[in-house]
């Protein structure tokens, strides 16, 4: 998965993350109880692993287990 956005919960201290699992899919990835992930930001490459839901009709997966994979440098 590579992340293409992260956004903090409004109010709560939840942290989410959208990506792309395969071409035009998506996954919610939210951490509960978490403003702020390390490593998590726009352009990470994510192997992630946990049980997937359904939230508002999205794939969504709740504090799954994640390895990075690699890093979009900035220049």
């Amino acid at each position: 998965m590579v992340v293409d956005s992260v956004r903090p919960g409004g109010g709560v201290p939840n942290m989410g993350a959208g990506g792309v699992r395969k071409p035009y899919e998506r996954l919610r990835v939210i951490w509960l109880g978490r403003t702020r992930v390390p490593g998590i930001e726009a352009g990470v490459k994510l192997r992630l692993k946990g049980m997937v839901t359904q939230v508002d009709g999205l794939p969504a997966m709740f504090n799954p287990r994640y390895e990075i994979l690699s890093r979009q440098e900035h220049l």
